[in-house]
């Protein structure tokens, strides 16, 4: 991976169309064909890259500064291994990652294939690190049932979990994101993170496609939980 400039189109590029066949659903069939027609994937492809997703934590660390050298990063939800290439790209020296699914050895990269929501996953993850970490990154998501309101409530109970996760974790002066979809996250996390960290904004990076709903949400700057800050927190 030399060059690490940001996807460009050079050309106009004719699109690629794909036949349904007959095995395969019209919707597989589109996405076949998005992927096909998507510079992203290709630029993904180009520099080595697992993911195309590779590129939205590059877009946010090159707005907000995320990455430093000589960094703890965790990585929750973390195949097929885009997020932890760039972690490690950008000097991070201690990168651990978690997923339910598997994915290919990684030089550098310390990770664990088992739920998040599993009792014994903070602990693996805390032991893993050695100690705190400089940024927890989250591109966890749910199994839709297409039900938006309770697809949008699963999805923000793994939001809560990551930050709490993150809260206990995390040095001073470290960072959160976590991805979110539309309608962003709860009114009430919202005002507890702005409380723990300097910054919090939601951020759709340009590498993130358009009709999708996603996008991210960025806190940097933790501040560190006082035991006066837990108490409100139970009161309210």
């Amino acid at each position: 991976m030399t060059d690490k400039k940001k996807p460009r189109r050079t050309a106009r590029q004719a699109t690629q169309r794909v036949k349904t066949a007959k095995r395969r659903k019209t919707s597989s069939t589109r996405w076949l064909q998005r992927q096909l027609n998507d510079h992203y994937v290709s630029e993904a492809q180009r520099l080595g890259y697992r993911s195309r997703a590779a590129f939205k934590i590059l877009e946010i660390d090159e707005k907000v500064g995320l990455f430093k050298k000589g960094q703890t990063v965790i990585d929750l939800g973390a195949a097929p291994g885009g997020w932890l290439q760039v972690a490690v790209q950008k000097g991070a020296t201690n990168v651990v990652g978690l997923d339910l699914l598997p994915i290919d050895p990684m030089p550098g990269i310390t990770f664990f294939q088992m739920d998040f929501m599993a009792d014994d996953a903070p602990e693996c993850l805390v032991a893993a690190i050695g100690g705190g970490a400089d940024v927890v990154l989250s591109d966890m998501a749910p199994n839709t049932t297409g039900h938006k309101d309770t697809d949008h409530l699963r999805i923000i109970a793994l939001v809560e979990a990551a930050y709490y996760f993150a809260k206990d974790v995390l040095k001073p002066d470290g960072a959160f994101v976590a991805k979110v979809f539309q309608g962003g996250a709860q009114h009430e996390l919202l005002k507890q993170m702005k409380r723990d960290f300097k910054s919090v904004k939601h951020v759709k990076p340009p590498s993130s496609r358009k009709e999708s709903a996603e996008q991210f949400l960025v806190a940097t700057g933790f501040k560190g939980i006082d035991e006066d800050t837990e108490d409100d927190y139970y009161e309210e």
